[in-house]
């Protein structure tokens, strides 16, 4: 699927940057394959307009905000946060201003993220309730570009059939490639997969865990939020748990930025937030490398019997037939390269 020329996908939220990173000024986004400039307002909440001065067409991003507006580095045109022109330095104070509007986007912040949608949302964003339980720390992981596509990285966060294979200089377990027990749950955000998986538990891995044996289990609970969101509740026998929330952000059809969050039920001494930032990325390391691999143009073939009986494919075949479901139903086809 070539998602950023899928028109139903725009109509939905997506995760964009860590809020803090405007507060030094306006930054630049390819979301969708449209460039994008974020910044905040008067009042500290996010704006997101085209990246486009209405003046030379120079990008918004190399200028400048002045009392919760955007200065163009060119000219000096200045856009306020809905993204009409309010100032043009070389006209008089008594000169009244040409009508040019900016292209505005849908911004707010949530979660210490800048979510965007292009257009009007079909979905509202899932609810996180362990951000405001004051029993779990929120960290920032990472944000970073991979290049391959959201639905690839969300088939691949659904498929524990991998973790032997890909993950076999980390927890994967040779000689288990499957899974105790594997449910799924249809939901209207998406769908619920809840399984029970045991993995090896290095002396690196022992404050992440919370334990010290060579093996342990995860008990994980696995949330799909469309069209590319999940939530991968981990349970350890310690009582630990390590929620991860990902948001695979189309850029263009060849890349994703993806998104981590980390919520944790233990303290800083227990766990040092540098040690949980470490560990994660050796294991999504190794899933990047594998999935940029992949063709990331797949058509959604929903009839695909081969990876049928393998309960390991059986999201990924949900989420493929949830997509052309909501597609269809916007009037919308599968847009593919073939």
């Amino acid at each position: 699927m070539l998602t950023a020329q899928q028109k139903t996908l725009r109509k939905c939220w997506y995760a964009v940057m860590p809020v803090h990173h405007l507060s030094d000024g306006p930054k630049p986004f390819r979301l969708m394959s449209e460039d994008i400039v974020l910044f905040l307002d008067a009042d500290g909440s996010p704006v997101a307009l085209r990246d486009r001065c209405c003046h030379r067409t120079a990008k918004l991003s190399k200028g400048w905000c002045e009392n919760g507006a955007i200065v163009c580095g060119y000219h000096g045109w200045t856009y306020d946060g809905t993204g009409a022109l309010v100032r043009i330095p070389q006209l008089g104070p008594d000169t009244a201003l040409p009508a040019h509007q900016v292209e505005s986007f849908r911004a707010m912040a949530r979660y210490g993220y800048v979510w965007v949608a292009l257009d009007e949302p079909i979905v509202d964003l899932f609810d996180i309730p362990e951000d405001r339980d004051p029993g779990y720390r929120r960290i920032f992981q990472f944000y970073e570009e991979w290049k391959t596509a959201p639905l690839r990285m969300m088939e691949n966060s659904f498929d524990n059939a991998h973790f032997s294979f890909v993950h076999r200089s980390t927890f994967g377990i040779a000689d288990r490639p499957k899974p105790k027990k594997y449910e799924i749950v249809e939901t209207p955000e998406g769908f619920f997969a809840e399984s029970c998986v045991e993995i090896l538990n290095p002396p690196e891995a022992h404050r992440v865990t919370g334990c010290t044996t060579p093996t342990t289990t995860r008990d994980m609970k696995n949330a799909w939020y469309f069209p590319f969101c999940r939530r991968m509740d981990m349970e350890y026998p310690s009582g630990i748990r390590h929620i991860i929330i990902n948001c695979a952000t189309p850029i263009d059809d060849g890349r994703i930025q993806l998104v981590q969050l980390l919520y944790r039920n233990d303290r800083e001494e227990d766990c040092p937030t540098r040690l949980l930032i470490d560990w994660d990325a050796k294991i999504t390391l190794e899933d990047k490398e594998i999935l940029e691999s992949t063709d990331p143009d797949a058509a959604i073939d929903v009839s695909r019997r081969v990876e049928a009986h393998m309960m390991s494919d059986r999201p990924g075949l949900l989420m493929r037939r949830r997509l052309l479901d909501v597609l269809h139903a916007h009037g919308e086809e599968e847009i593919t390269a073939a």
